[in-house]
């Protein structure tokens, strides 16, 4: 296969949650395989940051921070972004937060909060860059699932619930979508250390579980997810839509590793 069918010159991509973790490391992937790239989140002199980075590399940029939680915010991206561009034609959701706590202490509100950020907005902005994905009859969105949409994790149940229920809005919106030519994939990443859970698994008897149940025996690096979302944000990627590609050094095809 040509390289040209992973080549994204000529492309617009928006990452939510772009400026920290894998969203981080995807933004300035896709920015290097050609594309012109927004990395939008919360805070504005991140978003700043990771625009420069970009920008280095020889890409186009905006500054526009954004909350998924915010149907308003989420809308204001989306016009910011095509009026500079003029279209978007890949969308990363890796805007994501999870609560660590026993369920049977889990607050209502703070399951909620897990939900409208992880899912619903998700769902959010699938609705208004897809949108506009299907009037232009071209788009890539890549949603970031997680290990955890598969297996139980301990005292993540808000969290593991949302990344479930992410795969299953994956799939439903690329069947909606599929004749409109829109694709629309997921990446489930296995352990990757970020901000996110660094203090949960680093040094700690979780940590060590899960590298012991990981066949390479070792955590993932954020530049080792960015193949898969290139892959699924190109035209090598043409006829995949509705699936989840595991980026986890083997976990979820591990039984007995020893």
């Amino acid at each position: 296969m040509s390289a040209m069918f992973f080549d994204l010159r000529r492309r617009v991509a928006i990452v939510t949650g772009g400026t920290t973790g894998l969203g981080h490391a995807i933004a300035l992937g896709l920015a290097e395989a050609g594309a012109d790239v927004v990395a939008s989140s919360r805070r504005l002199e991140q978003v700043e940051k990771v625009a420069a980075e970009i920008e280095a590399l020889g890409r186009r940029s905006l500054c526009v921070a954004s909350d998924v939680v915010n149907r308003a915010s989420v809308q204001e991206l989306h016009d910011v972004v095509f009026k500079e561009f003029g279209k978007v034609d890949i969308l990363v959701n890796a805007a994501g937060i999870t609560h660590m706590a026993p369920t049977l202490e889990v607050e209502e509100d703070e399951w909620s909060r897990v939900m409208e950020t992880n899912l619903t907005g998700t769902l959010r902005c699938c609705q208004i860059f897809g949108a506009t994905m299907i009037r232009a009859g071209y788009g890539r969105i890549v949603n970031i699932a997680s290990l955890s949409s598969f297996v139980s994790f301990y005292e993540v149940a808000a969290y593991s619930a949302s990344k479930a229920a992410v795969v299953s809005l994956t799939r439903s919106l690329a069947i909606e979508w599929a004749r409109k030519g829109v694709n629309v994939n997921a990446i489930a990443p296995g352990v990757f250390p970020t901000p996110l859970n660094d203090s949960i698994i680093q040094g700690t008897p979780r940590g060590d579980e899960l590298i012991l149940r990981t066949p390479m025996g070792r955590f993932g690096k954020a530049r080792e997810v960015v193949g898969a979302a290139i892959f699924l944000a190109s035209e090598a990627a043409s006829f995949v839509t509705g699936q989840v590609i595991a980026v986890d050094g083997g976990f979820l095809a591990s039984g007995v590793n020893q």
